[in-house]
């Protein structure tokens, strides 16, 4: 009898540390993650409460109020290259064209493919600017000037949101484009009617989408879905001068 009381004593203490290392386990594989909020519910970026969700990092609220803190932590990778489609809407018609960009540290390179069938090729640095058009080796060269490598995209800089009077934010929050999170930002008009949509993804730190709006009619859309942060191949001039990098 007091053989059976022992097995089934052992028997209770073994289930029970059984029981306490399956829930011990799950704790342990809850992992430290940043939530968003469903692209069909973007209003939902709200805090949660880390004792409830037990996670560590928790959604931050995007807001009109709080979207210029969110933007100013995003940074631009140093090196990558990718495709960008940018569309022009007119009273009658439209045009679509696509630009390769790479970059890497202080040089953008981009090749363009004009409407007369060459194709325009731009250097941009810091200090100079470089243009040639198909394998031509005459390059006109410049000072950058106001040129910036957004220029060179034809894309707006979304860092200008920084500037914003925050009261000409009209929308802001957390939500999905093209397959990615990012954050979106919209302007109201200004004196001339128009007004500016942003998407900045939270992985890349890069603009991925952007609409201009005149009058709320779509007059420019881009679009760069994908972006490949691998080293580019060097920046060469038609002479062979390799710009240092």
């Amino acid at each position: 009898m007091k053989r059976s009381l022992k097995w089934i004593t052992w028997g209770f203490i073994v289930l029970t540390m059984l029981a306490a290392a399956f829930m011990l386990g799950g704790t342990l594989r809850r992992t430290s993650h940043i939530t968003l909020p469903a692209p069909d519910d973007p209003a939902q970026a709200a805090e949660e409460d880390p004792a409830v969700s037990g996670d560590v990092l928790t959604v931050v609220a995007v807001t009109p109020e709080t979207v210029q803190a969110a933007v100013e932590t995003l940074a631009r990778p140093e090196t990558y290259s990718r495709t960008v489609t940018i569309e022009q809407f007119w009273e009658g018609g439209s045009g679509t064209y696509e630009l390769t960009v790479s970059v890497s540290g202080g040089w953008t390179r981009v090749d363009r493919a004009m409407p007369d069938g060459r194709v325009r090729h731009t250097v941009t640095g810091e200090d100079a600017a470089y243009i040639w058009y198909n394998n031509e080796e005459k390059v006109y060269t410049a000072p950058a000037g106001g040129i910036t490598a957004d220029n060179e995209q034809s894309i707006p800089t979304y860092e200008d949101i920084l500037a914003l009077d925050a009261e000409t934010i009209t929308a802001a929050d957390y939500r999905s484009t093209l397959g990615l999170r990012c954050i979106y930002v919209e302007t109201a008009a200004d004196e001339a009617g128009y007004a500016l949509r942003y998407w900045v993804s939270v992985d890349t730190g890069l603009l991925v989408a952007a609409e201009k709006l005149l009058n709320r009619e779509t007059v420019y859309r881009m679009g760069a879905p994908t972006v490949d942060q691998t080293e580019p191949a060097a920046f060469t001039l038609p002479d062979g001068t390799v710009l240092e990098t």
